[in-house]
């Protein structure tokens, strides 16, 4: 394995610190909590996304004629990167219209869908925004187990049911829904289908679910006979099972912008403790070096996957084990940084006129998230059976 970027890529790289430095404001830091939860954040994240649109990075690696830049694997790879480095904010047009919605379109997706849905993801339009109906009340990590019903007649489908966790479903126009078209099937992972709905449909009920420090990210979704255009159907009836898991391998990709994350709250630990003179004890270095040493290592294998799809190899499992990496790597990453910031990390991470608040609330604001990003694409023990099973070749325990 070859990392070396040519030329052209770091070249590429500067372009968007240029980007970066034109366009968001000095010393800025996207917070996880603020872009879906408050509308003067929201609104600045979607001018960002109409800038990126009109580079053709905001949906960079997608083929020219959907709208994209037609990128390299590796020149993806830096803009992930860059994007968590920098919390450059609007990159995702809800949450998943240019990670997983637009990408499974293309495969699965009809023509007049395809014309319909993806050149408003790649302009950065309003109503390109997208959110997922995955989980249930009752149906997480067993996610085939869902019991919202889709039911056809005519030329509709009417649903009925209810979603959980639904991010940036207050702020998006469509839904990305999985739900279930044939209850008499014999296998719960069978009579399954992905279907399009529209969020200004009649019958459904968006409620808020503020987390644990008032942040509105979440969102219970109530289906009360919404109906549908059965040409909202993606893909075959009752075989969505597949598409779903294509979709969730779009979304467990994000590795190396996690990674980036990471480096840019250990840069800023580094210079924090230089100024507050907590450097000079050693356990405090040890404990920046540690998490140095796993950021590096996750990096590498995010960089491993990429590098492999660049050259036409084929990825399994490596998605899965690069998010369960990066959930640990969270979790670690946040609790030394409250632990080095002390009772500052106390401070609401929601007002960032607060003089108390340091490293811009980002320490904060991933320990409150990482618990939510440890669950979201699968459990880290889910994504620790898929490596068991596809890259180990472990026997299945059930």
């Amino acid at each position: 394995m070859d990392f070396q970027f040519t030329e052209r890529e770091e070249n590429f790289r500067q372009e968007i610190r240029e980007f970066v430095k034109k366009n968001l404001p000095k010393d800025y830091y996207g917070n996880f909590l603020e872009e879906e939860h408050d509308d003067k954040s929201w609104e600045f994240a979607m001018s960002i996304a109409k800038k990126l649109a009109e580079k053709k990075w905001l949906t960079i690696a997608w083929p020219k004629e959907y709208g994209g830049m037609g990128a390299s694997h590796m020149e993806q790879l830096i803009f992930k990167e860059e994007v968590g480095y920098w919390g450059i904010p609007g990159t995702t047009m809800g949450i998943s219209g240019t990670g997983w919605v637009g990408p499974s379109l293309m495969i699965f997706g009809t023509k007049e869908q395809k014309e319909k849905y993806i050149p408003l993801i790649a302009a950065g339009d309003p109503d390109g925004v997208w959110c997922t109906g995955y989980s249930e009340p009752d149906s997480g990590s067993d996610l085939a187990s869902l019991q919202t019903s889709a039911k056809r007649e005519g030329d509709e489908y009417i649903i009925n049911g209810q979603k959980v966790w639904t991010s940036a479903a207050h702020r998006a126009r469509w839904l990305w829904l999985a739900c279930k078209t044939d209850p008499t099937a014999k296998k719960k992972h069978h009579g399954i289908s992905l279907v399009v709905v529209d969020m200004k449909s009649k019958g459904l009920t968006v409620r808020p679910l503020e987390n644990l420090v008032g942040a509105h990210i979440f969102n219970e979704l109530f289906f009360n006979d919404v109906r549908i255009p059965a040409e909202n159907l993606v893909g075959v009836e009752n075989k969505g099972w597949s598409q779903l898991m294509q979709a969730l391998s779009f979304e467990r990709g994000g590795a190396v912008t996690s990674c980036g994350v990471c480096k840019r709250i250990l840069d800023e630990l580094i210079i924090y403790t230089k100024e507050t003179g907590l450097i000079k004890k050693s356990p405090i270095r040890q404990k920046l070096a540690d998490i140095a040493v796993d950021i590096e290592a996750a990096r590498i294998l995010a960089y491993e996957a990429d590098w492999k799809i660049s050259k036409g190899m084929t990825v399994i499992y490596e998605p899965s084990r690069d998010k369960a990496n990066c959930d640990v790597l969270f979790e670690k990453v946040s609790r030394i940084g409250t632990e080095i910031i002390g009772a500052y990390s106390q401070i609401d991470t929601l007002n960032s006129n607060n003089r108390w608040r340091k490293l811009k609330g980002m320490v904060q604001s991933l320990y409150f998230i990482c618990m939510g990003m440890a669950i979201a694409a699968g459990t880290t023990d889910t994504q620790r059976n898929i490596v068991g099973q596809f890259g180990l070749h472990l026997p299945k325990a059930y």
